[in-house]
């Protein structure tokens, strides 16, 4: 509707002859008994035209041409807003058309034939996925489901590094244990990893190579734990219904050269200079106070020299959009490398960042501090046995990605209305209840007499069902799944209206099949929107 809306209106503006025609904004009035649909484009002409905002609303619905099966009125309101009534045809037309479209309902074309990679997750293979990790994990598998919904097709990819001084401290914490379970002589390495999964590891080692390994140095024990835990890892995504399609390696970076390339590049390009021993990245070219190192006095490159690499090699492979999955602690980093990209002709506007802010853990109602390596963490599978993995997702989506967000497990354990994802999964079970019941009284014909639908509950429960691609669209344009949590929340509570105020059995026979009819969409759209959540719409419980 609002497309046909903007149509009929820029046919209007036609009268105006301006040069540019600002774009349309259409959204629901606040007060729904203002109608159904918004315009405030006779307030954003005021100016170029020098003239009231009433008068040219007047003219702007004067040269309005459109159909009334779908428009049954139009008025002007307040200052100058024109405000637009949907005519009862199109309301059982449409309702009609979401029923065609079952599960299919909510997807639409915007980004068909783009290809967009998103990254996310990539956490090193040093220990198991955390609590600390479950954001990053659902908000980008969730951003990739609202991407396919708008026909994109996405490849959801891990990046990370299995070398380095982190792997080889993991791979000695391993080698420390294995000893100490033979009863050898052992040293644990400074700043090793305690955790138990440490020590599962090496029992693991002990099963398979008894005291093959007690002369060894310490890269078996690495390899060991890197294969473990990247299964463990594996295993964890899979359980919270998350499948990558790519795992990319940092280390192919230097392997292929990759590495020497961008400093190469770079240099050429007069955006490198030595100083104190380091290689640094001449980031005051681009606005940035000072000059950013990438390569230490040490040797050792710091992470935007690889991230640099990265998002080259990422673009190179033909992506339409990258988009990047970042906790807070990158917001000062991810800007030198898109400058880094874009000094190598990068086009900048094809890589994305969503920069989310960190979770607070709250156990026992005290906020709790974790670290992989003290092992005072509580990873997701801890999590997932607790509150199982559809309230886990859910606690993770609830909240804006730019808002801090606390994960009281308390309050997730919690069974009942009290707990948020429960009122939308109860929502979409009470209505197959009523179905069950429904179905034992009637047989139903596909014939439905949808016009039947008059009340002031029907019709706001249909006009509330629309706007589902619209909030599917609008979550994936800003990055933001929570939006489709608000417009299911909305969904439910005007459906309890609906169910409050008119009787489904116990009617007119006609009247119940098309409340049925009504109940059942109002299902589907439930369970689209918990899909693209990646939570189950239950039909018991």
């Amino acid at each position: 509707m609002n497309n046909y809306l903007e149509e009929i209106i820029k046919a209007s503006l036609a009268q105006f002859e301006l040069e540019e025609i600002p774009e349309i904004h259409l959204e629901a009035p606040k007060v729904e008994s203002h109608g159904d649909a918004s315009t405030n484009i006779a307030m954003m002409l005021a100016k170029p035209l020098r003239n009231n905002p009433r008068a040219i609303a007047q003219q702007i619905v004067d040269g309005l041409k459109y159909n009334e099966s779908k428009i049954s009125s139009v008025e002007i309101a307040g200052p100058g807003f024109i405000n637009f009534r949907f005519a009862e045809d199109y309301l059982y037309d449409e309702l009609a058309s979401i029923i065609d479209q079952g599960d299919g309902f909510g997807k639409t074309d915007s980004q068909k034939g783009k290809k967009i990679q998103i990254e996310f997750v990539s956490a090193n293979p040093t220990g198991p996925l955390t609590v600390g990790h479950g954001r990053n994990a659902v908000l980008g598998d969730t951003v990739a489901r609202l991407m396919e919904w708008t026909g994109a097709e996405v490849d959801r990819e891990y990046y990370f590094n299995n070398a380095g001084r982190q792997m080889r401290v993991l791979g000695q914490s391993v080698q420390a244990r294995y000893l100490e379970e033979l009863e050898k002589e052992s040293e644990f390495p400074e700043g090793g990893y305690e955790g138990e999964y440490i020590r599962d590891i090496a029992k693991e080692l002990i099963d398979e190579q008894g005291e093959d390994l007690v002369d060894a140095e310490w890269t078996p024990f690495k390899e060991k734990a890197e294969a473990a835990i990247f299964k463990d890892i594996r295993d964890t995504l899979d359980r919270m219904k998350i499948h990558m399609d790519n795992h990319f390696n940092e280390q192919s970076l230097y392997d292929s050269g990759d590495i020497d390339s961008v400093i190469k590049r770079l240099d050429e390009l007069g955006l490198i200079k030595k100083e104190d021993g380091a290689t640094w990245f001449k980031t005051t070219e681009f606005g940035k106070e000072k000059d950013t190192v990438l390569i230490k006095s040490t040797g050792e490159p710091t992470y935007r020299l690889p991230d640099i690499a990265y998002h080259a090699n990422k673009l190179d492979r033909g992506y339409d959009l990258c988009i990047d999955i970042f906790g807070a602690d990158h917001i000062a980093t991810y800007p030198d490398v898109l400058s880094g990209i874009s000094a190598l002709g990068y086009d900048t506007s094809k890589v994305d960042v969503i920069v989310y802010q960190f979770v607070t853990i709250v156990k026992d109602g005290q906020p709790f501090k974790m670290s992989t390596r003290k092992a005072n963490f509580i990873t997701l599978d801890e999590l997932m046995d607790e509150v199982g993995s559809d309230v886990t997702r859910f606690f993770f989506l609830m909240r804006s990605p730019n808002t801090h967000l606390e994960f009281d497990i308390a309050q997730a354990k919690e069974a009942g209305e009290k707990n948020p994802v429960f009122y939308l999964q109860y929502a979409h079970a009470r209505i197959f209840s009523i179905l069950r019941k429904a179905e034992e009284q009637y047989s139903f014909d596909s014939d439905v007499q949808l016009s039947l639908l008059k009340e002031d509950a029907e019709t706001s429960l249909i006009k509330t069902l629309f706007k589902f691609p619209g909030a599917i669209q609008s979550a994936a344009d800003a990055r933001e799944p929570h939006r489709v949590i608000n417009y299911l929340n909305d969904v439910a509570s005007a459906f309890t209206t609906f169910y409050h105020d008119c009787r489904i059995i116990g009617v007119d026979e006609n009247l119940t099949q098309a409340r049925i009819a009504l109940a059942k969409t109002t299902a589907q759209v439930l369970k689209n929107g918990l899909t693209i959540l990646g939570i189950t719409a239950p039909e018991r419980m």
